[in-house]
Formats: structure tokens, sequence, C-alpha cells
């Protein structure tokens, strides 16, 4: 499951170009046709930039709360389904948020599947250690 999270954070570069905007963030990146153009407002843009950052901010807790979950020797069974729901709720809440737009409270649904587990984990996490 993490190492699925992390290809599907890879591909956010595509998302950006998709659907083949000509639009660019640097002028040298203009080079290559006349119908490029720099442009710093792009919504299409803005919305997967936002979404990546949201990912960043949400998926490199769990990494670690995961790491040290697996290390309090838990129950396979649940371990294992809480990754999955984890990975599961990311990558509907980056469909959600930029490849097809629904409005809330979509998002937030996915945002929670997604953190509840992680603070499960981080809480077992802490309850074990004292």
């Amino acid at each position: 499951c993490l190492f699925l999270l992390h290809i599907f954070h890879l591909i956010y570069k595509y998302l950006t170009k998709f659907p083949f905007l000509q639009t660019f963030a640097n002028p040298e990146d203009c080079l290559l046709s006349k119908k490029d153009k720099v442009a710093y407002d792009n919504p299409h843009i803005e919305r997967v930039r936002r979404a990546h950052l949201n990912d960043l901010e949400n998926i490199l807790p769990f990494f670690i709360a995961g790491l040290f979950y697996v290390l309090t020797d838990p129950s396979a069974f649940l371990a294992i389904n809480l990754f999955r729901l984890v990975a599961a709720a990311r990558i509907l809440h980056t469909i959600v948020y930029a490849v097809v737009v629904i409005p809330q409270p979509a998002r937030f649904l996915a945002y929670g599947a997604a953190y509840l587990p992680t603070i499960y984990m981080a809480s077992q996490v802490v309850i074990f250690v004292f």
C-alpha cells in the first residue's frame, strides 16, 4: 500500500499536463512552441498543486505512524486493512479533489477515512510506548 501511494504520488506531474495544457510556470519551458505561454493562475494546475500539497502533508505522517505501528507487532489483519483503507482513501481524495471535482462532503469524507486510521495507529504507538 505504501508503494502504491508512492507511485500514485509520482503521477501528479501528468495531472498538471492534462488536458495537455500549453501553460508553463517557467519562461524557459516555453521554448518548444509559439503557442506556449507563462501563467501562474491556471485553475486546473493550481487545483492539482493544492491536492499534491495536501498529499504531502498527510502521507508523510501516515508513513511515520505506519512504520512505528508495525513495530508494535499489531494484528496483521488489522494493520493490512488499515493500510489499505488509507491508501484507497488518499487515492479517492486525490480523484475527487484534482481529477473529477466533486462538491463537499466527498473530499472531507475521503480525507477523514485516511486521517482517522493514521490517528489510531499513532495513538496505538503512544499507548505501546507508555
